[in-house]
This record gives C-alpha cells, structure tokens and sequence, in this order.
C-alpha cells in the first residue's frame, strides 16, 4: 500500500512545468504536474489509456479536438493515442494529477 499525501507532493518552478512520477508500475503509472499560470503541456499522443485528474486551479484541457474548461475534482478520461494536453491560462496555477494504464 502507498498513501500519496499530494497536499505535500505540489511544488512549483517558474521556468517549466513540474513533473513527478508518483508511482511507476508496469500496469500503472502515477504523476503530477503542477503548472505555472501560462504554463502549457502540449498535446501529444500515448499508447496508453489516460485519466487527467485536476487537483487544484483551472485550465483548458485538450482531448483530440475538443478544448474543456476544467478546474477542481474533474476527471478526463483519454484513449489510447489521441492527443491530449492542457494549460494553465485561467489566471491560475493548476495541477493535474496523470494516471495511465496499458491497454492491454
């Protein structure tokens, strides 16, 4: 058992986006990143399914074409190799909790 205390885990840098694999499993991966206000992930694609969890702020999140307003307790669900991303441009911080498993 592990408890993820993320209260303790949120750290910031001004230059670039913090990342930190909280649990690196082959069946799942755990991470959190933690943007900047104006601070951008850039849509890319994984062979991997994909849950985007915003911990704290708002932003805009992508998922293939679609742009979603998200801030606090919402949950993104992503299939395997659509592109995805998200940004900080709500005048806020924003942290995103990342859990992705294999699809197979």
């Amino acid at each position: 058992m592990e408890i993820l205390d993320l209260k303790k885990l949120i750290k910031f840098n001004t230059d670039r986006i913090s990342r930190e694999m909280l649990s690196d499993k082959p069946e799942m991966r755990v991470a959190l990143m933690c943007l900047k206000a104006g601070q951008k992930l850039e849509p890319h694609k994984a062979p991997l399914r994909l849950m985007m969890y915003c911990v704290q702020g708002k932003g805009t999140f992508t998922v293939g074409e679609q742009k979603i307003e998200a801030d606090e307790k919402t949950c993104i669900l992503c299939d395997p190799q659509v592109p995805h991303g998200f940004e900080a441009n709500k005048g806020q911080d924003l942290v995103v909790m990342a859990v992705v498993t294999p699809v197979d």
